[in-house]
């Protein structure tokens, strides 16, 4: 899911925006949404993605964090405010659009805004088992070179990413081990594919630089434990609203550098709740980082995320062929 950065106010505005909007959709009911495999509903994550296919809309997404210094490159707080739309085709093919505004302050540098290229995806489920709480589907994510501004960061080739997702509940177990049915979790795995593996720059010297662009792979996790599924399918333990209806996450989203002089492994680990209601769910996460090269004290995320397959299940939330 893209991340983005937005000055202070406009963060404050879009989660005042965002509370609002969840107070008029997340009306009371059972819980409706998709990403379903049986009785297993799995939310949609905010950093790792997820195993389903669905129309669904995260309006906003704003985070926050602080990125350690590289080699050339000063220490930087990042402030994200982004927007992610998917879209059925089929039953069990997707597509989805992602833009991002940033907001970058280098430790001893100028604040610069501006949009970070434009993202695509598609995505197809191709495995599904009601039983065991299954799902598999694979996909492309696709960053478009030069959609964005060179000054927040913005590359200006555009990266490929082919990946594998699933999720996993364990509604499966045993009566013996009924409290650990409520665990569920969710993962990632795919490789970054610059369209071109290096580029050639004048640097402030006047001479030619080779700035070169290595393969990443891309990996991650979701531990979730819901709620709502040790409400409603092992016991009633008389949770009331709001906790009835929440899921503990914990997001595991890394990176481990391949080649071209990119080597080790940054990430953060997500510890957050989300709260899903009928026709929408809000999120919030901490984000601190697994070493010092993924960043410098504990960073935030919150998501307001839409089923738009719930909300408008006879029109723009049904898959444009097929039921």
């Amino acid at each position: 899911m893209a991340l983005s950065h937005a000055p202070r106010g406009a963060c404050v505005r879009g989660l005042a925006l965002g509370t609002a909007l969840a107070a008029v959709f997340a009306a009371s009911g059972a819980v409706h949404a998709h990403g379903f495999a049986g009785k297993r509903f799995f939310p949609a994550t905010l950093v790792t993605d997820d195993p389903f296919v669905a129309d669904e809309l995260s309006l906003p997404t704003v985070s926050q964090q602080k990125f350690a210094a590289s080699a050339d490159e000063p220490a930087t707080k990042e402030t994200a405010l982004s927007v992610d739309w998917t879209k059925r085709i089929t039953e069990d093919f997707g597509v989805g659009f992602g833009a991002s505004y940033l907001e970058v302050e280098p430790d001893g540098g100028d604040r610069v805004r501006g949009f970070d290229n434009l993202e695509a995806n598609l995505k197809v489920q191709f495995y599904r088992n009601d039983e065991h709480e299954t799902i598999l589907s694979a996909g492309l994510d696709v960053d478009i070179g030069g959609s964005g501004a060179k000054r927040v960061g913005a590359e200006s080739f555009s990266t490929f990413t082919p990946g594998l997702f699933f999720g996993k509940g364990f509604g499966d177990l045993p009566d013996s081990m009924q409290y650990l049915r409520p665990f569920a979790v969710t993962g990632q795995l795919g490789v970054s594919i610059p369209s071109r593996s290096s580029s050639s720059f004048v640097n402030d010297e006047g001479e030619t630089d080779v700035e070169q662009h290595p393969n990443f792979l891309q990996w991650g996790f979701a531990f979730q434990y819901s709620l709502i599924y040790l409400q409603s399918f092992v016991k009633d333990v008389g949770l009331k609203e709001p906790f009835n209806r929440m899921v503990a996450v914990v997001e595991v989203p890394l990176t481990t550098g391949l080649n071209r002089g990119a080597s080790g492994t940054t990430g953060t680990v997500n510890p957050g709740l989300i709260w899903s209601g009928r026709y929408a769910q809000l999120a919030l996460e901490a984000q601190i980082p697994i070493n010092s090269r993924s960043g410098r004290g504990v960073g935030w995320i919150a998501q307001l995320h839409f089923y738009l397959d719930d909300m408008f299940p006879q029109s723009i939330g049904r898959p444009l062929f097929g039921h």
